[in-house]
């Protein structure tokens, strides 16, 4: 019973994230920021600041932790959902309505009860969603989205079974609201968990990939997505319960997931170069930003002579 329910959820909040991201994408246009081009030194500083966030978390008192992640929290929907509700008053009403939510089921029900976790999801997801969408429609590619994630498994592996960080900052959040993780408890037994980077490593790569090469990139990224984000680490959870009689402390879902997706973005590039913003169309998107005239109208890959692989071209909204 227990797998089945970790997988069930575990699938749902996995494709959940992904098809809200893809959602956002295809619907609202972030203003682009004046960053450039996405390079390595883009990843080196992502991966600086993966690196020291579990610290600054550790540092704080635990007390001032939920207040810290609250108003990370807010502020990520606040800058994600500008587009989508520029009324600023209204967009804040509806932000302050989330995390009263979320503060409110943790101190009715507690940090193991189903209302809390509902909720917490819900900010968490809408989090993903934005943060997702601000970094690939802001010129992060499939290339940069795969190497981040590669080394983000050889991150997630060391602080996981080398130095215990991940489990420090696990016990360091437990009891207090505002968990960066989304989730469902359903009694003392039933319970299935997954961390926020987790969730957004999902939905980067399956956005990164529908813009990169259109339906056949969002194929291979849900696919990927529930085999090795969802099944694979539910399945070795268990797997190694039942072999040696010990369930297994902690498996980073990044180990499966990290080298899966790098691994979809070397046979997506075999379709052709990666498509760019300024490359699709948008028939029915609200606009954050001057739009730019489409150097091409098609999503998936051309082949010479202007038609797709299958002998046709695919828009945005096809």
């Amino acid at each position: 019973m227990t797998v089945f329910f970790q997988l069930a959820v575990s699938c749902a909040l996995a494709l959940a994230v992904c098809a809200g991201a893809v959602g956002y994408f295809r619907t609202v246009r972030t203003p682009r920021p004046p960053i450039g081009v996405f390079n390595g030194a883009d990843i080196f500083m992502m991966m600086g600041f993966v690196l020291a966030l579990p610290y600054l978390y550790l540092a704080l008192p635990g007390a001032v932790l939920p207040v810290v992640l609250a108003v990370a929290f807010a502020g990520g929907l606040s800058v994600g959902y500008q587009p989508v509700i520029g009324n600023g008053r209204l967009r804040w009403a509806l932000i302050a309505t989330l995390i009263a939510a979320v503060l409110g089921t943790h101190l009715a029900f507690g940090d193991t009860a189903a209302p809390y976790w509902i909720a917490n999801s819900c900010v968490v997801g809408l989090v993903v969603v934005s943060a997702t969408n601000i970094n690939v429609q802001g010129g992060m590619r499939l290339k940069n989205v795969a190497w981040f994630l590669l080394a983000l498994a050889a991150y997630d592996a060391f602080f996981a079974w080398v130095v215990p960080l991940t489990e420090e900052l696990s016990d360091a959040i437990q009891g207090y609201p505002f968990a960066p993780a989304a989730g469902l408890r359903v009694g003392e037994n039933l319970g299935a968990v997954l961390g926020m980077g987790d969730l957004l490593a999902y939905a980067l790569f399956t956005t990164a990939a529908y813009k990169a090469y259109g339906k056949a990139g969002l194929r291979t990224g849900i696919a990927l997505v529930v085999l090795f984000g969802a099944v694979a680490p539910v399945a070795t959870l268990h797997i190694i319960d039942a072999v040696t009689g010990h369930p297994a402390a902690l498996i980073p879902a990044q180990v499966f997931f990290g080298p899966a997706a790098f691994v979809g973005h070397l046979l997506l590039r075999r379709r052709g170069p990666e498509r760019r913003m300024a490359e699709l169309v948008f028939r029915h998107a609200r606009i954050g930003a001057p739009e730019r005239r489409p150097a091409r109208r098609s999503l998936d890959p051309v082949a010479p002579g202007g038609r797709g692989p299958a002998g046709r071209s695919e828009s945005l909204t096809s």
